[in-house]
């Protein structure tokens, strides 16, 4: 009995087996990957449809005389921006990351060099954006870059806890753009009523914002029943 309790104390209150080793989780055990890869795959198709003929001409670009290399930028910002929203749907798979631990690390680090290539692009284009709103996307994709940076050195350290919480935190700022989209339009079918600079302003902030205070949530919630089952196996052997 007491190692059975030790054992699931060990692995962070998992569910084990009938050999003290954790279960390993079940891909269709976790209905929300496949809504949420659902999800990115229609943001992804929705916003690169007005640019599959790569051509500057016909492409929704804002103003940006004077500078040649706005497009080339946007493009390679683009590339690794699908590359991250795709990857990070990979690392937050919990049977992928059980199963095939070097897909899990190759995939992370396809997740670390796009959010940083793709983050550095957008910092460089995001001046040609409306002015309302800049400050809050540009603080978005810094905090990005910075809690993906955090997050890889975390696993390099094998401090993987940390690891865990802060790929959460860089999955909340990602998925912003999904928000933005969605507030975008909902704003924009209100601007009789909403001014329109108080739409762009509320949606450079409030996705990933409230993403990140959702995640808060959770990792809490996760915490507190963890805790809750330590409690109870100990109740049991006492």
């Amino acid at each position: 009995m007491t190692q059975n309790v030790d054992a699931v104390a060990a692995t962070g209150g998992r569910a084990t087996g009938p050999t003290n080793r954790p279960t390993r989780p079940v891909w269709w055990r976790r209905p929300w990957i496949i809504p949420l890869a659902l999800v990115v795959l229609a943001f992804l198709v929705y916003q690169l449809s007005p640019f599959r003929e790569l051509n500057e001409e016909t492409a929704p670009l804002p103003p940006h005389d004077g500078f040649p290399l706005y497009f080339p930028l946007l493009l390679i910002h683009m590339f690794f921006g699908t590359v991250a929203m795709i990857t990070v749907v990979l690392q937050l798979w919990p049977w992928l990351r059980a199963n095939h631990p070097r897909v899990h690390r190759i995939s992370g680090r396809f997740y670390v060099v796009s959010a940083l290539i793709g983050g550095c692009t957008g910092l460089v284009i995001v001046p040609f954006a409306p002015v309302v709103g800049q400050v809050g996307v540009s603080m978005a994709t810094i905090t990005w870059m910075a809690v993906t940076t955090m997050a890889f050195i975390r696993a390099r350290q094998r401090q993987f806890a940390k690891h865990r919480r802060l790929m959460l935190y860089s999955f909340a700022i990602v998925m912003n753009n999904v928000w933005g989209v969605i507030l975008g339009r909902i704003g924009l079918s209100m601007t009789d009523v909403i001014d329109i600079n108080y739409v762009q302003e509320t949606v450079r902030w409030v996705g990933w914002v409230g993403n990140l205070m959702l995640v808060q949530w959770w990792i809490y919630r996760t915490e507190d029943r963890r805790k809750a089952l330590r409690r109870r196996n100990s109740e049991a052997v006492s």
